[in-house]
């Protein structure tokens, strides 16, 4: 189990790597929906989402043999960028395996940081399979996106940065909601409020038939979605929780929500027109349940993380127009 201890030491790591993204208020988004809401912008940090902090984390933490040897992960974009960017600053080579259909914005971002890019096709081939199979055959080491207590230790910094920031500022939050894909930044975020601050809720949001964490909430054990559907929301779809991930979740999450994708376009416009913030539709899933009425938010203060800005300018028209 990832311990807050574990959190605060990946803090100290990640002290002049990742940035100390914001919390912030709009009162043009308060008075829309009648309550009060923070805004966790990692859309403004380093490779434009969270995913720098877990990656940092887990490969500053490689061996001098193992940065010899070099690294492999997958990733549709963010995880990708962000474990290019850790291995760049480390030294070390990356081979990052990302599916043929992600956003030209991310490939070319893990590209400009010095990655070697393989393709794959996440409809038809199964990418965790081409992974263990490369790093075997070239002596990789294998950087999860989210199943690695390293990587969930500093997606946690996350959440202990929220709770600091609110602390500062005299709020105590009542629930926390999070995008969530394979749930290592819900699980590193929820050890981090369970300490920081116990009597928060933490609930996942996630695409409408990618709902895998929601239903294995409700069933009590991992639940396996249907990954054939496509979803604008690229950086939300694993079919399952993670392995690790999944213990740490259903012990200290609330519950999980889904939302559409119309919802989802409607939370990513009102970001631009309105807060004048850049995000690709999976870093606008937790704001779209707040906006949707998604969750209860009578008496509460909530806090929302906005996890990624990593989106093509003809997507990011389309869906702002």
């Amino acid at each position: 189990m990832v311990t807050i201890d574990d959190i605060r030491e990946a803090a100290a790591r990640l002290s002049g790597v990742a940035v100390k993204t914001p919390l912030l208020e709009y009162p043009l988004l308060n008075e829309r929906v009648g309550r009060r809401v923070l805004l966790k912008a990692e859309s403004l940090q380093v490779t434009g989402s969270f995913k720098i902090r877990g990656a940092y984390n887990r490969i500053a933490q490689m061996t001098a043999e193992e940065r010899a040897r070099g690294l492999i992960a997958w990733s549709s974009g963010n995880h990708a960028q962000g474990v290019a960017r850790a291995a760049q600053l480390v030294g070390t080579p990356a081979t990052i395996l990302m599916p043929q259909d992600a956003p030209a914005a991310k490939i070319e971002g893990t590209r400009r940081f010095g990655a070697e890019i393989i393709h794959f096709d996440r409809y038809t081939e199964d990418r965790e399979e081409i992974g263990h199979r490369l790093a075997a055959e070239r002596g990789l080491v294998l950087v999860p996106s989210y199943d690695d207590p390293a990587v969930i230790a500093g997606q946690g910094t996350c959440g202990l940065e929220i709770a600091q920031q609110a602390k500062a500022a005299g709020v105590e939050i009542d629930q926390l909601l999070v995008c969530a894909g394979g749930g290592g930044l819900t699980a590193g975020c929820a050890i981090a409020f369970a300490a920081e601050m116990p009597g928060a809720k933490v609930y996942t949001v996630e695409p409408e038939g990618y709902d895998d964490i929601a239903l294995s909430l409700t069933k009590g054990e991992r639940v396996r979605v249907d990954v054939g559907r496509k979803s604008i929301a690229d950086a939300l779809l694993p079919p399952t929780p993670g392995a690790l991930t999944w213990p740490i979740l259903k012990e200290l999450v609330a519950g999980g929500l889904a939302v559409t994708e119309a919802q989802i376009r409607d939370a990513v416009r009102f970001g631009f027109r309105e807060l004048n913030l850049k995000l690709e539709p999976g870093g606008a899933a937790a704001l779209a349940a707040v906006l949707a009425g998604a969750v209860e938010l009578e008496g509460k203060v909530t806090a929302v993380t906005l996890t990624g800005g990593n989106v093509d300018a003809e997507t990011f028209a389309a869906l702002t127009s």
